[in-house]
């Protein structure tokens, strides 16, 4: 059983995708090309953005937001203590500091209440100022950004959106990387929309950010590629990566159309089991992981064993909650409250997830947990 069926979505799309290789490799443009730019179109008319730059990962992604909108020393950025390492990892590197903020124990997504008191905090301890906040679109569903552009406009700070796991998802319709002054995603294999290799995008509606964020991809450039203008990074997307996301996009909305409703069967089947993910009121999530909730650690590695010893893949997101990294060990702190990540890594698993999963696979994955918690 696979955690996320990539050769059978393949399998699945065989003939388009790999004609779209084919066209490239015919053509000998690897870098740039028409590709990319089509890409670039349809990911923004899809998301609802006047701008999508494309880059080299969802980590560059975030950090070339980071660099557009100037945030640097002295700067606090604010994000979710349960997330992958790299929302955090891009603060230090423009010479900001990350404050870490608890998140909901129903959504897994951002608290605002956290977020507030977090902000209150710093702005009472006069040694940083409240620049930004990074949310994270968490397991596919997006944050609650009604109450968060709330706090981030009485605070006077800027919004990113870390769409790397929600690209896909909606709030009212309104689709995921279309929420913040600046949006990112992540095109990871594994992500709902991803491509075979590494890849990512930043999405807004600002002219002057999207002409800073083109410069700065491509080493500082200014009319061309040999006119530095500024100190810049090298994140390109492949153009073959472009060609094969682009046929991927056209069958998106179908697979996160079974995704919901496999999440679905597995929260029918395991909703008086164990804790299930709960989606919040007007949104659709595109269901990058299925995330159950156990008692403790150790009944957690009671299922995850007997799911082993079945030969069901399952994954821990998050272990470690990220104040407690030792990366950021060193770095200027701001103490806050993440109780609820901290138990959260303590008891969540993540379930086999994909399109092409099976009924009777989703029967079995529950029946598996159900006997190991009996």
């Amino acid at each position: 059983m696979e955690f996320r069926d990539l050769k059978m979505q393949y399998l699945q799309n065989k003939g388009a995708i790999d004609e779209a290789i084919r066209k490239v490799m015919l053509s000998g443009c690897f870098i740039g090309g028409e590709p990319v730019a089509l890409l670039e179109e349809q990911l923004a008319e899809y998301v609802g953005t006047k701008h999508c730059i494309t880059c080299a990962n969802g980590t560059d992604a975030l950090q070339l937001a980071l660099m557009a909108m100037g945030i640097g020393s002295e700067d606090a950025v604010f994000i979710p203590d349960f997330t992958f390492f790299s929302t955090g990892e891009v603060v230090p590197w423009v010479h900001a500091t990350p404050v870490f903020v608890d998140i909901s124990d129903e959504t897994f997504n951002i608290s605002a209440t956290s977020l507030e008191k977090a902000i209150q905090k710093v702005l009472q301890e006069g040694k940083l100022i409240p620049k930004a906040v990074i949310a994270v679109d968490l397991f596919g569903q997006p944050a609650d950004y009604t109450e968060i552009r709330k706090i981030t406009e009485k605070y006077h700070m800027l919004l990113i959106e870390d769409g790397a796991q929600g690209f896909g998802g909606n709030i009212a319709n309104q689709k995921a990387c279309s929420f913040g002054d600046i949006a990112t995603t992540s095109f990871f294999p594994a992500k709902p929309l991803g491509c075979y290799g590494d890849g990512g995008a930043v999405f807004t509606n600002n002219d002057e950010w999207a002409e800073l964020i083109r410069s700065y991809k491509v080493h500082g450039k200014g009319s061309d590629k040999y006119d530095n203008i500024r100190i810049g990074m090298n994140s390109r997307l492949d153009t073959i990566q472009a060609a094969v996301l682009s046929e991927k996009l056209h069958f998106l909305n179908k697979e996160i159309e079974s995704c919901n409703h496999v999440a679905q069967m597995y929260s029918n089947c395991l909703k008086s089991v164990v804790k299930i993910p709960q989606i919040a009121g007007g949104m659709e999530s595109s269901w990058a992981q299925y995330t159950i909730c156990l008692k403790d650690e150790q009944e957690r590695e009671v299922v995850v064993d007997r799911l082993r010893k079945a030969g069901i893949p399952s994954n821990i997101y998050y272990k470690k909650p990220m104040h407690l990294q030792k990366a950021f060990s060193e770095i200027i702190k701001v103490e806050t409250d993440c109780s609820v990540t901290e138990k959260v890594c303590q008891v969540c698993l993540s379930l086999p997830m994909h399109a092409c999963l099976k009924e009777k696979e989703i029967m079995f994955i529950s029946e598996c947990i159900g006997e190991a918690l009996s």
